[in-house]
């Protein structure tokens, strides 16, 4: 395989001196978080990993605010749930999260939380996706204003849901069509892109007269909106979905990176997402680079574990149809490892023609990338970012962030009866995730004693030295003796705080 290469070869400059050092992941970087925020992170994430809360989440929260009302529901899920994983409501709040993820080193990765579900009821009219497409629009606005001098490989990066802009229904009729033998070269993605660019009145057989302009419709949306991006130098990183619409997503991908991934536009402004829980994703990705490169295409890559194994084998079950995911984790983690070693072999080579984001909660996944970084010679705030979620694998972010790698957290952000049902959806997907996230536990575990027990003695020793000054000759001892047992009894508080009984032992798969 001939590879292009540009006039930065990251494999030329060869590992720097001096032997690779792994990243410590033990909790340590927690000291630049303060003390509610650790007790808050822990309650949270507790409480998602109770797997009748999260599957049962949207009746539960439909519950409370019959029972409680809107404003006393929301007095309680503000400061806990929504507090933990979203950035806020207003763009002065997001702006606030976002000054504070600064200064942890830590950089945003907005995301509007906005979707189609594959059941959902069909919808009428473009109004929807119209009112989506403003708030993608705007969503660009605020990522840019968030951080108002790009980076030299263009750091300002944000979600973007296809499902959000055109209809579940056209993305299962097209995905029905290209997955036919000889597909139609009317679904070509140079012909979409060609549409897109000219605005011509695009016609396909397959699609009736209804499907066929709601298909310009989300062509003229999806153009809107990277049009939007990178005239404000946002890159923008599509998120893949089920199997039943990622090749229709990734035909309208390919048809948007014809368009805003050549070279001389500055490097990928639309990056594709890959899963590699689904068998086929290592001979994709390796398919898709490789015709990049020789159509002289930038190409960005988030690469994620996936996040709907469960929802995918039932559907394989009820269709009769072949699993299209891997068959147990170890070889889900195996494809991971596969997918990433072939991207970083693809950066070393083509340097900022190819992005990658390292879209994962595992450690082992997370090791690997930056020893193999350190092999090739690729820079740490290079072509290869990582990535994780607000609120999650803290201990994993702090410490790439302070070793000064490229590290951003998906943040959404919104209202409370926007976000909350798209939160729940999220930790249902992610529920082996959550469940999994023992490490993180016992770190915030570890790191809220040393903290409590510590200013515990700390007050003791201050209140204790003149009550023994004045009392010795009274109590004999008794003062010291009584100090030792109120530390014993709040170290046994707060154990039973710290390590309640949880039943899960659940290995964590990652993200």
């Amino acid at each position: 395989m001939m590879l292009r290469t540009c006039p930065v070869l990251y494999s030329k400059a060869g590992p720097p001196t001096g032997g690779w050092q792994p990243l410590s992941f033990d909790g340590g970087a927690f000291h630049l978080k303060g003390t509610g925020e650790l007790m808050r992170a822990l309650l949270v994430l507790r409480l998602c990993a109770w797997p009748p809360l999260v599957t049962h989440g949207l009746a539960i929260q439909a519950w409370f605010q019959r029972l409680l009302g809107s404003r006393f529901s929301g007095a309680l899920l503000r400061p806990s749930i929504y507090g933990q994983f979203v950035a806020g409501e207003t763009a002065e709040e997001v702006r606030g999260c976002v000054q504070q993820l600064q200064t942890l080193s830590l950089r945003p990765l907005l995301a509007v939380p906005t979707e189609e579900e594959p059941d959902s009821a069909v919808k009428t009219g473009e109004a929807w996706y119209e009112e989506n497409l403003s708030a993608m629009l705007r969503c660009v606005d605020l990522s840019r204003s968030l951080l108002e001098t790009p980076g030299p490989n263009g750091n300002i990066l944000m979600q973007l849901k296809v499902t959000a802009l055109t209809s579940t229904r056209l993305c299962k009729e097209l995905t029905s069509w290209v997955r036919r033998p000889g597909a139609s070269l009317e679904l070509s993605p140079e012909r979409l892109a060609e549409a897109m660019d000219s605005g011509q009145d695009l016609q396909v057989s397959c699609l009736s007269t209804e499907q066929n302009q709601h298909l310009r419709a989300s062509l003229s949306r999806l153009q809107q909106v990277a049009q939007h991006a990178q005239a404000q130098h946002v890159r923008l990183l599509v998120d893949a979905e089920y199997t039943s619409l990622n090749p229709a997503l990734s035909l309208l991908v390919a048809a948007l990176a014809l368009r805003w991934n050549r070279s001389r536009e500055g490097g990928p402004w639309v990056w594709n997402t890959y899963q590699a829980y689904l068998k086929d994703t290592y001979e994709r990705l390796r398919r898709d680079a490789e015709a990049a490169d020789r159509a002289g295409l930038s190409f960005g890559v988030k690469l994620v574990r996936g996040a709907y194994l469960d929802k995918e084998r039932d559907m394989a079950q009820l269709q009769g149809t072949k699993d299209p995911t891997q068959p147990d984790y170890e070889a889900t983690s195996q494809s991971y490892r596969r997918c990433l070693e072939l991207m970083l072999t693809h950066v070393s080579h083509r340097g900022p023609m190819c992005n990658l984001m390292v879209a994962s909660h595992n450690e082992e996944s997370v090791h690997q990338a930056t020893k193999r970084m350190w092999e090739l010679g690729i820079p740490p705030d290079g072509p290869v970012c990582f990535g994780q979620l607000l609120g999650m694998c803290d201990h994993v972010s702090l410490a790439l962030g302070q070793a000064g790698y490229a590290v951003y957290k998906s943040i959404p952000y919104g209202s409370l009866e926007e976000v909350i049902p798209y939160l729940i959806r999220r930790a249902q997907e992610n529920q082996s995730v959550l469940r999994g996230a023992r490490r993180e536990w016992e770190l915030l575990s570890q790191e809220l004693r040393r903290r409590l027990l510590g200013r515990g003695l700390r007050m003791v020793a201050v209140w204790s030295q003149p009550i023994n000054l004045f009392c010795c000759c009274f109590f004999r001892g008794r003062v010291r003796e009584r100090d030792r047992n109120i530390n014993d009894e709040k170290e046994s508080l707060i154990g039973c705080l710290l390590h309640a009984h949880t039943g899960y032992r659940t290995r964590n798969p990652g993200m």
